[in-house]
């Protein structure tokens, strides 16, 4: 068996390879990059680059890829050898100029309208804080891609600027507080990933899965998750088996790969990481997804990443645990034993909290999606309202320091079990809300809207901008205080004050909630094209081109990426909708009607007395149903092409949520209640009970 430690990060430019294999005066010179943000000379990229080179042949590599994040929501990559020609035959050289710049088409990917087919020309430039790595006899670069002109056109360049940003504003906040040793601020993330295992034959058979990612039609199975025996149950042996390859696949990448376990519905699993930077922390989850389905071929299994894969059991979400942390080792979200008494923890817990109200959109805009539309607000997921838990102890303290009382902590009680061998611990002083969007669960936010095929990249980077603009309004309220330690008091009291509308620590399922948030002026955008419609206000547009994240024109194009992608994936869905009610549904019903007509005659033809009435009454209530389903598939057709008529994104955005999405629902209604009372040999597809309990 494979010792982890030796196992782990032995596919991985690391910095432990860095120290063995470059000069140290070129290791300096790339580590004050990676640390500091200084350029990097070319002459040092040349060296960095020989050395790289040689370390990914030695592990077996022919070609190295620039690895980057466009706007299409998976990875990209182009191969390219290392071979050189001289003489008759080849050599392996890889440069500085090739590690640090790539070329592939810009016009080919996303742009929001700022490439036209006839610009194509695009780059991708070497990220040197996000280690490159081995896979498939591929050296991967991670890197960042722009257009020609320099717009942004990926996930990764917004994210490593708010970064910065944060780190500066907080390094300027921590450094009037006296703590002038900090010189860097890293947010950190532990993004926890759901997904659901099913066996491939079966998915082979299912048009809805192979195109959509989710079932299309299918009715319930006999039993579902109401049992609540599949959460933390015991692991299947081919799920283990799966778990065990993968985990050893994402440690030789250096991917932190810590919890697995069964989630709540059948099928169901989650993989959860120790934390990172924000930056290396997206690449790997990026790369965690990649992965995840590569090793389920592997077990003759299919890694679904979609939200909401089967209708009527939990859908998958990515819990996203944000945190802020120093050079020096301090985490500036924990509150320690005394929080009352931690200024500086109240000072950046009231920067968030103001952030959180005044972006509430932003923050619903950043977990949008076709799929995360039908899980938002379920039992399983935080519904689309944005608020805030604190938790009763902290929530008791902010509480008293608006009202400007005196606090009294909720100390950690004292659990005893009762039972003389189990020995007794201590409580936390709150309970966790999995209702809650935005949680503070004792050192950090769990942001736990996110979908499960969600890039992380998004979400972190709106959330280090947005703090980032409130620390930087903090610090500029706070610098020429005559009394530093009175002023920031009472700048944290006005500021929980004015935004305390945001804090909700109850449920956030029930109805009263829902009319609650109203009165507080909180926003309910229950879809993606609802969201968007507040992406390019005002405020969010000064946000972002204040603090040099994205211009107004990069925000404009990244809305109308979304809008589209929104439309053609829901467009996508309704024609497969389509296609599997004409080639396979309608004939099936139909043959099972014929046969059930059949077998009325057949027996009446042997004697009038021979009972039909349940073969009669089955045959007229499914001839019915399939009339009604022959209907709503030709309304659907003319929907969707009402919508794919349409030129303005936007409006072509709300049509196929207002008019597609009810169209599709009705039939799918329709569909369902079919499959239920059609033989199952005639039925084309596998049932829920065979996808979702067969592996």
């Amino acid at each position: 068996m494979t010792m982890v430690p030796e196992l782990f990060g032995s596919m991985v430019f690391n910095d432990k390879v860095m120290q063995e294999r470059l000069p140290k005066s070129t290791y300096k010179a790339l580590r004050k990059t990676m640390e500091n943000g200084e350029p990097l000379d070319i002459t040092v990229a040349n060296v960095v680059a020989n050395a790289m080179k040689d370390w990914a042949v030695e592990l077996g590599c022919t070609h190295f890829t620039h690895w980057f994040q466009p706007m299409t929501g998976v990875t990209a990559e182009k191969h390219d050898s290392f071979i050189t020609p001289t003489g008759d035959g080849v050599i392996m050289e890889f440069s500085g100029k090739e590690l640090i710049k790539g070329e592939p088409d810009a016009s080919s990917f996303p742009s929001g309208g700022i490439r036209a087919t006839f610009e194509a020309r695009g780059y991708t430039t070497w990220d040197p804080t996000s280690p490159a790595f081995v896979r498939d006899t591929t050296l991967y670069i991670p890197t960042a891609f722009c257009s020609y002109t320099g717009e942004v056109l990926d996930k990764k360049t917004p994210l490593l600027r708010s970064m910065e940003r944060l780190s500066a504003e907080a390094v300027k906040i921590l450094h009037l507080l006296g703590k002038t040793d900090v010189t860097r601020v890293a947010t950190t993330v532990g993004p926890e990933q759901e997904y659901f295992l099913i066996d491939k034959d079966l998915y082979d058979q299912r048009e809805d899965l192979k195109l959509t990612g989710r079932t299309l039609f299918g009715a319930r199975a006999p039993k579902g998750q109401e049992l609540e025996d599949h959460y933390f149950g015991s692991i299947k042996t081919r799920v283990a088996a799966y778990m065990k390859e993968l985990d050893e696949e994402l440690w030789k990448l250096g991917v932190l790969a810590k919890t697995k376990h069964n989630e709540v519905a059948p099928s169901q699993h989650e993989l959860a990481p120790i934390f990172s930077t924000s930056n290396i922390a997206t690449d790997h989850n990026e790369l965690t997804m990649e992965i995840m389905q590569k090793v389920a071929e592997r077990h003759h299994l299919v890694c679904l990443l979609h939200e909401k894969p089967f209708k009527g059991v939990n859908g998958s979400g990515k819990h996203n645990n944000w945190s802020i942390s120093t050079n020096t080792g301090e985490n500036l979200l924990s509150p320690g034993k005394n929080p009352e008494e931690n200024t500086q923890f109240l000072l950046f817990l009231a920067a968030i909290v103001k952030a959180v109200d005044e972006y509430q959109d932003l923050l619903r805009i950043t977990v949008a999606s076709a799929g995360n539309d039908h899980r938002l607000g379920a039992n399983e997921a935080p519904p689309a309202i944005i608020s805030m838990y604190l938790g009763d102890d902290l929530g008791a303290l902010v509480e008293s320091i608006i009202e400007g009382k005196d606090y009294k902590s909720h100390k950690a009680a004292k659990m005893e079990t009762g039972v003389d061998v189990l020995p007794d611990f201590r409580k936390d002083s709150s309970d966790r809300n999995r209702t809650s969007p935005f949680a503070f669960t004792g050192n950090k936010f769990e942001f736990r809207a996110l979908g499960s095929s969600l890039n992380i990249g998004c979400p972190n980077y709106m959330l280090n901008t947005m703090v980032a603009e409130e620390l930087h309004g903090f610090y500029d309220a706070l610098k020429d205080a005559e009394n530093l330690d009175e002023a920031m008091k009472a700048l944290v009291k006005e500021t929980l004050t004015a935004h305390q509308r945001i804090i909700f620590n109850g449920d956030n399922y029930s109805d009263e909630w829902v009319k609650e948030a109203e009165r507080r002026g909180l926003l309910n955008l229950k879809s993606l094209p609802e969201a968007f419609s507040h992406f390019l206000d005002q405020k969010n547009v000064d946000l972002f081109v204040k603090n040099n994240i994205i211009t107004a024109q990069e925000m404009a194009a990244r809305c109308e990426i979304e809008l589209e992608t929104y439309s053609k994936q829901i467009n996508i869905e309704a024609l497969t909708m389509q296609d599997m009610a004409r080639k396979e549904i309608i004939p099936a019903v139909s043959a099972f009607t014929t046969a059930l007509a059949d077998s009325i005659n057949s027996k009446r033809a042997v004697s009038a007395a021979i009972p039909t009435k349940a073969e009669e009454e089955l045959l007229l209530s499914l001839s019915t149903k399939l009339e009604t389903f022959c209907r709503l598939t030709a309304e659907l057709h003319d929907e969707v092409s009402r919508a794919a008529s349409l030129t303005d994104v936007e409006e072509e955005a709300h049509c196929y949520n207002e008019y597609v999405i009810p169209k599709m629902n009705e039939l799918r209604e329709v569909g369902d209640m079919m499959e239920m009372e059609t033989a199952s040999e005639y039925w084309p597809y596998p049932s829920y009970s065979e996808l979702l309990f067969s592996v």
